[in-house]
């Protein structure tokens, strides 16, 4: 599993126009581990969970801060195509985390119960674009690069990446996302 910071929302999708406390009894914790849990059960691969929580030095979402945006979004492989699942219903991280595995758990029964193309056909509509670009692929770095190397790479990409220089807004933009992250991932 990878860790997806800033939250990288699947495009297209709408945002939740107000949100709701949750009935979940769960810990941050057990929320993301019963959704772990029953995204290998599905057999996903390559999951990647995009959050707007700073990232822990171990490279997990921080669970003990409620920041602003509680939204998760949940990349992965399913018979090798690219899925997404995404919620952002609740005021809480986990309590979306929740029922995110608590979804995937039902859509699992579909296929328990002997309607697997069913469920098949159910996943076409969650087809995902290509997993978010990581901050330190737009740095050209690795995903261990320590704050210098970040740093650096800023530095020697700004100036083709500047508008003023043949970038563009948008590319500017993209590379400054990219440094943020990568300080807040070494802070």
């Amino acid at each position: 599993m990878t860790q997806a910071y800033p939250l990288h929302w699947p495009a297209g999708w709408p945002r939740a126009r107000s949100r709701r406390d949750a009935a979940f009894k769960v810990t941050p914790v057990q929320a993301k581990l019963e959704m772990m849990d029953e995204l290998s059960r599905l057999g996903a691969r390559e999951v990647i969970v995009s959050t707007d929580q700073p990232l822990n030095r171990d490279g997990s979402p921080s669970m003990t801060r409620r920041w602003g945006d509680p939204g998760v979004a949940v990349y992965f492989k399913r018979k090798g195509k690219p899925v997404v699942l995404a919620c952002d219903q609740f005021y809480q991280l986990h309590d979306n985390m929740r029922a995110i595995g608590k979804t995937i758990e039902a859509m699992r029964g579909i296929e328990r119960w002997g309607a697997s193309d069913m469920l098949d056909r159910a996943f076409t509509g969650f087809e995902a674009l290509p997993a978010p670009e990581q901050w330190w692929q737009v740095l050209g770095l690795t995903a261990d690069a320590d704050l210098e190397a970040i740093e650096l790479a800023y530095r020697r990409l700004a100036p083709s990446f500047h508008p003023d220089r043949g970038g563009s807004d948008a590319a500017m933009a993209r590379l400054n996302a990219a440094r943020d992250a990568g300080r807040v991932a070494r802070a």
